[in-house]
């Protein structure tokens, strides 16, 4: 890792459901405690790249969406002082135009709540005093170097981007809810990358989140996706993602500039 293999560059990956393993060379798993708890990363190289992954589920889904708290995690890619950061995300289209088995790439947040899935408000802050609070600022909420990374390393095969959507789980939304967030703006959901999102702000860690389009949500075409095909494509989003990821790990291995900054106080 960054401070005990002579400084290298790390970047960091956050895969869900579709992708709980890498295939990293000389993977080695680590522990890191944090202030938020702990996180457990698998450490290796992808190609010449040093990358730190965290499986959001597990690797064997253990964790859904209403049980994960991302904290620890964002707070050791932090401590790692990775150099970029990109979460993998299978979606439901709620823009009828991206067709399922595409990939998207999004530039803009929907997560109005701002929570973390036991209710807390999410944010790395969290105790009065802590070092370092203060309030994330931003125009847009990911980092364009890291978006134009992994656009490039699609070869044109993907959606250059779209607003993703923030919903909790873990049941999926009704045809009311879906179109809600399409007056919204809303391009595509899923359950996890919202407080990420936020969490890597805070840190001011340069994030994205590349997609995987596998279904429509409820009530955005007149037949709902059938089952088989949505469990074909959930089959082929990790070998969807792993390309991207290897093509693009190069690119994302130099500095980029994070999202906005964050205006810190005492």
């Amino acid at each position: 890792m960054r401070n005990s293999r002579g400084g290298a560059e790390v970047i960091g990956i956050i895969t869900g459901t579709g992708l709980y393993d890498l295939e990293l060379a000389a993977a080695e798993a680590h522990e890191l405690t944090t202030p938020h708890g702990t996180a457990r990363l698998t450490v290796g190289k992808l190609g010449d790249v040093e990358v730190a992954h965290y499986s959001r589920h597990g690797s064997d889904h253990t964790r859904l969406s209403h049980q994960l708290d991302p904290r620890p995690a964002l707070a050791a890619f932090a401590e790692l002082k990775v150099v970029s950061l990109v979460s993998t995300t299978v979606t439901g289209a709620v823009d009828p135009r991206l067709a399922p088995g595409s990939l998207i790439v999004f530039d803009d947040l929907y997560f109005p709540s701002n929570r973390l899935p036991d209710g807390a408000l999410c944010s790395l802050f969290t105790e009065p005093g802590v070092p370092g609070r203060g309030h994330w600022i931003f125009d847009g909420p990911f980092s364009a170097g890291v978006r134009d990374a992994l656009v490039a390393a699609a070869f044109g095969d993907i959606s250059d981007g779209g607003t993703y959507g923030h919903v909790d789980g873990p049941r999926l939304n009704s045809r009311p809810e879906i179109a809600a967030l399409a007056s919204a703006g809303v391009s595509a959901v899923s359950q996890t990358c919202g407080p990420e999102t936020v969490l890597a702000g805070e840190a001011e860690i340069p994030f994205a989140v590349l997609g995987f389009i596998t279904d429509y949500a409820n009530g955005v075409t007149d037949e709902p996706t059938p089952p088989a095909v949505l469990g074909r494509l959930l089959g082929e989003s990790s070998g969807a993602f792993s390309r991207v990821l290897a093509a693009a790990a190069p690119a994302l291995d130099a500095p980029h500039a994070p999202a906005g900054f964050v205006y810190r106080l005492g």
